[in-house]
């Protein structure tokens, strides 16, 4: 009888709610973890990176510090690592990194309008289905996620700027980008283990949310 009446709860508006809210968590979970400067500092000496690189530790995280920086939303101009000389294509790239964790912001915003509209009028409603249902779907893409990096990390990693860039320059050479041997590709695993730990954290907020809901 329980699961009837829980299947009953999972409606189409409510699956539609979850993306939402899937979209709103993942939007913070980037931008979080872009502006999250102590994992990278603490991969500079758990990965190695000044020996690997060559390149002083404080060198590397002004120039670090530089790239995030150059990829805020309130940052103007072009990109000018100070230490480190940038190709044509290396500036290009890193161009349309930004743009891309520039849409994480304006998806945030937009996300953050919209829950907050369905949790007035759902709580007018006194229906609070669709967090458990947004609970669920937003833990639903971390798990692929995980998976998909588990089985084979390169592989998702190449599959990643397959889908997001259409031209290869994201493939840097070392001699005309340097800065490609302080961002080692491990950084970025831990980068992704960070926003699904941040996913997993809405997915539990929310369902906290509707188990404290429903004792009301």
């Amino acid at each position: 009888m329980k699961n009837r009446n829980l299947s009953k709860n999972f409606k189409l508006t409510d699956i539609l709610i979850g993306i939402i809210f899937t979209f709103l968590v993942l939007s913070i979970g980037v931008i979080f973890t872009v502006n999250f400067r102590p994992l990278y500092y603490f991969d500079i000496d758990y990965l190695n990176i000044a020996e690997s690189s060559g390149y002083d530790k404080e060198l590397i995280k002004i120039n670090y510090d530089v790239l995030i920086e150059y990829n805020s939303p309130f940052y103007e101009g072009e990109l000018e690592l100070p230490d480190l000389p940038s190709s044509p294509y290396g500036l290009q790239h890193f161009e349309e990194v930004k743009a891309i964790f520039i849409a994480f912001y304006y998806i945030a915003i937009v996300c953050i309008i919209a829950c907050s509209l369905i949790i007035f009028y759902k709580k007018k409603q006194k229906d609070n289905s669709y967090l458990l249902v947004s609970s669920i779907t937003v833990v639903v893409l971390p798990l692929l996620v995980a998976l998909f990096a588990a089985i084979d990390f390169d592989k998702t990693f190449v599959i990643f700027h397959k889908i997001f860039f259409r031209n290869d320059y994201w493939i840097f050479d070392p001699k005309l980008d340097p800065v490609i041997n302080i961002l080692p590709q491990t950084f970025f695993l831990h980068a992704l283990i960070l926003i699904i730990i941040v996913l997993f954290l809405g997915s539990i907020s929310l369902y906290t949310a509707y188990k404290l809901s429903k004792k009301k």
